[in-house]
């Protein structure tokens, strides 16, 4: 792997981790604003209890992407962190809700597709049959 691949590896991977905990941990202490905050998520149409399974995703999937081995349970993070994210994108465009409001989930699902993609070898499931 290059320099410059694991750079943006990294820098991806750390912005990624950043924004799911921060929104993660504010979903699981069910902070009233911000993004995915009690407010939007009520707005959106979705019941209050599923911010503290949101919470947990979040912050199980960064953890997930963090520890070191473990190929297998880094595809499964990178696929739930993707499902969140596409979903967050659609529930604003359904709500008829200004791309303002949609950067910031469409923001976080790049990071995750960068991370993804630029992962170094040893973060790979490698197959045997070829």
């Amino acid at each position: 792997m290059s320099k410059r691949n694991k750079i943006i590896y990294w820098v991806s991977t750390i912005w990624l981790a950043l924004g799911m905990v921060s929104t993660g941990g504010a979903q699981l202490f069910k902070m009233k604003a911000g993004a995915g905050g009690e407010d939007m998520i009520t707005h959106l149409g979705y019941p209050i209890y599923l911010l503290t399974l949101l919470g947990i995703w979040k912050l199980l999937g960064v953890v997930a992407l963090l520890i070191p081995k473990f190929p297998l349970l880094k595809e499964w993070a990178y696929a739930g962190l993707f499902f969140l994210t596409t979903g967050a994108i659609y529930s604003h465009i359904a709500s008829g809700e200004s791309v303002s409001e949609i950067l910031p989930a469409l923001l976080l699902l790049l990071l995750t597709a960068i991370s993804w993609f630029f992962r170094p070898t040893d973060r790979k499931i490698i197959s045997v049959h070829q």
